[in-house]
């Protein structure tokens, strides 16, 4: 990823990982405990049942049936799980090289990307043109792209070795 991308798509990514958060704070997942207790105890009705206690089978589908939803429970919060910490840590990796941007553009593109400021809003505060703010902007793209070029260097040379 570059950084041009995290500057169009930020806000977007920091919903993604707000609502990832919320959906794992607050994961039940399934009621197995419920279901299993519906199919051993509950007696068919009808015409051609015979009545009788729960059958082996009815017992075997419903071990089954937790272990297959304990299982996709597993999957489903472990998923959830390794997203979050993907889109955190690419957030955290844009704001450390966002803080590591040379003279003022810390602070100016806090303001723009973060912040979601506008360029007029930009010119305004900081006392510059429009030109100004595009300048920045891609200095600071620049500047950033140096960093995520030697992370990628750095992933691939761990993952060949």
């Amino acid at each position: 990823m570059k950084a041009e991308e995290m500057f169009r798509s930020y806000a977007a990514r920091k919903q993604e990982v707000d609502l990832l958060k919320f959906r794992i704070t607050n994961f039940r997942g399934i009621d197995a405990d419920e279901v299993i207790k519906s199919m051993c105890l509950a007696k068919p009705e009808g015409e051609k049942v015979q009545e009788g206690g729960t059958s082996d089978r009815t017992a075997s589908v419903a071990l089954n049936y937790r272990k297959t939803a304990d299982r996709l429970e597993d999957e489903m919060f472990d998923g959830l799980l390794e997203q979050y910490r993907r889109k955190k840590a690419e957030i955290e990796f844009f704001h450390y090289c966002v803080s590591r941007l040379s003279g003022k553009l810390p602070e100016v593109i806090t303001d723009m990307v973060v912040e979601g400021m506008d360029w007029q809003e930009l010119s305004e505060k900081y006392g510059v043109s429009h030109t100004m703010i595009g300048k920045y902007r891609r200095k600071a793209l620049k500047e950033m792209d140096v960093f995520y070029e030697i992370r990628e260097k750095n992933d691939l040379e761990v993952m060949l070795s």
